[in-house]
């Protein structure tokens, strides 16, 4: 999760010059007019705030356990293609971010494609609920898995994880191989031994002790991560971006985008204690996943049970992931349909970003589409209409 990015990531070069800052910002504010001229637009600014909205795509509550939801998203046409996509989002912040506005939504990617499309969302963990597991979540999905193939009456789904989500879905497709028609990793940890981010010099274990944390707040508290990921990019997260709203404050579409971001970064949630600790000690610190020392239950994650078509998905400027940890998987599964797709953006601009939607979703959502089975009445090349 890239808390506090630009919402102009992937717009114009022009408008992601105005966060430079240097002599031209100086001499912009030196201009009164102009910064008059802002001023006055900043009540039409909080009325575009008021009015926008998130996650608008139609979709309906198909199954539920405790906090945890399955989504289903709606379509006007009978699917294309025979097997469901099935969405895991990270624990961190919320689902949305994959369906944040009608033009930048990986859901209505998916829809577009022909594909039937489901989500889970994960909801907010109570006090109580500190003690789920790792263990907990993974099971879930796959029950949410199980959920949708009887639901859609077929024996394999495509799974696609982002983030921590993305670390899930590589544990269901090791554990539940005959489950997975394919996987599609977003941005995904799975090689936790490159430090190349501030998340894996952080969680060092010689300045981190995550049974200490965990036992003094229960859950890993939602202010705890906010904080961290701030920090990460302090400048752009708590003044650049900023200094680009007020810039762009003429522009109603940018302001819509602003505030949109703006409500999920601040959406947090915090995560299951015990969730935190094994994702800390075991990972993080133990790097146990891609060393086939990690457990579930009475089960060991073995990624060479991966045989299925693979799809990695990547940012350069991930400051949270690197591609080196999602592409870390290669030397560890029995997959020999692996195909990468890399992009110049950031960990949220890889999903929301203008880039992303106009080059990397096309072209994942067609690596999918080639490799599923149409259905008896559809045309392959057909393209689906969605509510808006």
């Amino acid at each position: 999760m890239e808390t506090g990015s630009s919402p102009s990531e992937g717009q114009s070069a022009r408008k992601r010059a105005t966060t430079a800052g240097g002599p031209a910002l100086a001499a912009r504010a030196r201009d009164p007019l102009r910064v008059w001229r802002r001023l006055l637009r900043v009540p039409g600014a909080l009325a575009v705030a008021k009015e926008t909205r998130v996650g608008t795509t139609a979709c309906d509550v198909v199954y539920a356990r405790g906090s945890h939801r399955l989504l289903r998203y709606r379509r006007e046409t009978a699917a294309t293609w025979a097997e469901p996509v099935l969405f895991c989002y990270a624990l961190i912040n919320r689902s949305y971010i994959l369906d944040l506005q009608p033009d930048k939504s990986v859901v209505r990617q998916y829809l577009a494609r022909g594909f039937d499309v489901y989500m889970i969302d994960w909801g907010v963990p109570a006090c109580g609920d500190s003690r789920l597991t790792l263990e907990h979540y993974v099971r879930f999905l796959e029950e949410a898995a199980l959920f949708v193939l009887r639901e859609r009456g077929r024996e394999e789904l495509h799974l696609l994880g982002y983030c921590m989500g993305g670390t899930f879905s590589a544990l269901l497709a090791a554990l539940r191989p005959a489950l997975v028609k394919s996987l599609t990793l977003l941005a995904a940890p799975i090689e936790f031994g490159i430090k190349d981010s501030l998340l894996n010099v952080w969680t060092d274990r010689e300045y981190f002790d995550a049974d200490e944390f965990v036992n003094a707040h229960g859950n890993c508290p939602a202010w705890f991560l906010q904080l961290c990921f701030q920090n990460m990019k302090p400048v752009q997260n708590l003044l650049q971006k900023h200094i680009s709203m007020f810039e762009n404050l003429e522009d109603p579409r940018f302001i819509a985008s602003f505030f949109a971001m703006e409500r999920w970064v601040n959406d947090n949630i915090p995560v299951a204690g015990e969730t935190f600790r094994v994702f800390v000690k075991d990972l993080y610190q133990g790097n146990r996943l891609v060393r086939g020392e990690l457990r579930l239950g009475d089960e060991r994650v073995d990624l060479g049970r991966i045989t299925c078509p693979l799809l990695l998905l990547t940012a350069t400027n991930d400051h949270l992931v690197s591609p080196a940890s999602t592409e870390g998987i290669r030397p560890h599964v029995g997959s020999r349909d692996v195909q990468s797709i890399q992009i110049d953006a950031g960990h949220v601009g890889l999903v929301v970003g203008g880039k992303a939607q106009k080059a990397v979703w096309p072209q994942a959502t067609q690596w999918l589409a080639s490799r599923s089975t149409s259905t008896p009445t559809s045309r392959p090349n057909s393209t689906e209409r969605h509510p808006s």
